[in-house]
């Protein structure tokens, strides 16, 4: 028998403006909400609703056999209920069906694990809240922002409670094992760990309208034997991929939503396949060993590390200098100081001042408002400049806790 477990990550940051020297001390309006709110309509247009309907109608279609699972950024939520609000109701419904599993992880799609532990359980908290108070749901599969992990991390997410974790299945932290398997981090034997197929998974989100790859074009019947060769090789399949690689990465007339609309059916004809969430994964398989990763791993680009956000000196510089502020930015109960700091903590900002080139050069350069790296540097620091403006201004008792910048 062989499980297919379908994950999807769906995120929408709220990207900054251009925010200039000359701004700093004159407003804060940080945030671009027309671009915000252009980019938003335009993915709902062209993803989130029409495959979140398709999904929708291979649970009918497939009486239940069909399923899947999401995690859903409190931001993406948050503009959701702005910008898109139908698209709210569509997941509704799915998780109206119990065929849909929602996880858990930051609300900011941030970094903070590896800053701040306090600030990064206040952002799971926060999640919990919101997928409680919108879908009725709380739930019990964790996955932090682009799937970072360590032996860290799966300790930490088991003692709040956790019963599994997804995390990429990088050959590195496999060496000769499968992916297809679960496993344990050395320093958490009670929390399962799902591992990502990435070459599979990637097949479907990055390569599929790739004219130059070899297996191209990407048929069903192709694909599934892919996967039926894994039976008796294997206990799940993970694919997890972006939910915008459906009509936004890759296009409705490279044939994504066809694929995806008959895929189900070419599975589910071998009598040993089925769908799974996460958590039915985690109660029907044991675990095959432990893995001991001691550095993170992510699933961005081909290095699968943290380099496409801590690679350079200026990602470096703008990470440590926004979590100096955390301690007195909390300290002063100013909810909107406190959420402007927090939307800064959002993985995207440092994305977009990553230098990398050659094939993940056009990936950093997705949905990217500015035009070069730089620019995104210069920005992010005069918005941390103008946030220790406002610190100042609210009160003369804080001035001496008010961490100092260092000069760019």
């Amino acid at each position: 028998m062989v499980a297919i477990c379908f994950y999807f990550q769906v995120h929408q940051p709220y990207r900054m403006n251009k925010y200039r020297i000359f701004d700093i001390g004159k407003h804060s309006n940080y945030f671009d909400e027309q671009k915000n709110e252009e980019i938003m309509k335009k993915v709902t247009s062209k993803c989130y609703l029409p495959t979140t309907r398709l999904l929708l109608d291979l649970i009918k279609r497939h009486n239940g056999k069909f399923k899947c699972s999401f995690s859903i950024t409190g931001t993406a939520l948050e503009q959701f209920e702005k910008y898109s609000p139908e698209v709210i109701s569509l997941f509704k419904e799915m998780a109206a069906t119990g065929n849909v599993e929602f996880l858990s992880e930051t609300y900011y799609h941030s970094l903070s694990f590896l800053y701040s532990k306090d600030e990064f359980k206040s952002q799971v908290d926060l999640h919990k809240k919101k997928l409680k108070k919108l879908f009725g749901v709380t739930p019990k599969v964790f996955r932090n922002t682009e799937l970072i992990f360590n032996n860290e991390l799966a300790n930490f997410a088991q003692n709040m409670g956790y019963k599994g974790i997804l995390a990429e299945g990088a050959d590195h932290i496999l060496d000769w094992r499968s992916p297809n398997y679960l496993y344990t981090a050395v320093t958490a034997p009670k929390i399962k760990l799902m591992l990502k197929n990435y070459k599979l998974s990637d097949d479907i989100a990055f390569r599929f309208g790739e004219k130059s790859w070899k297996e191209w074009p990407l048929t069903v019947p192709k694909y599934v034997d892919w996967i039926n060769r894994v039976n008796g090789g294997g206990d799940v399949i993970n694919l997890f991929m972006d939910y915008e690689t459906f009509g936004e990465h890759q296009w409705e007339d490279k044939g994504i939503f066809a694929f995806l609309e008959h895929l189900p059916a070419e599975i589910l004809k071998h009598p040993d396949n089925c769908f799974m969430t996460p958590s039915e994964v985690i109660k029907s398989f044991p675990t095959r060993g432990e893995l001991d990763v001691h550095f993170p791993v992510s699933w961005a680009d081909v290095e699968r590390d943290l380099s496409a956000w801590q690679g350079n000196h200026i990602q470096k510089q703008a990470l440590e200098n926004m979590y100096k502020f955390e301690k007195v930015v909390k300290s002063t109960k100013d909810k909107k100081l406190i959420e402007d700091w927090r939307k800064l903590t959002t993985s995207d900002h440092f994305y977009y001042m990553c230098t990398k080139w050659f094939n993940d050069g056009d990936v950093h350069k997705y949905f990217n408002p500015y035009e070069t790296p730089y620019d995104s540097f210069i920005a992010f620091m005069n918005i941390l400049n103008d946030i220790q403006y406002r610190l100042k201004e609210k009160t003369k008792k804080m001035m001496d806790e008010i961490p100092l910048l260092v000069e760019r």
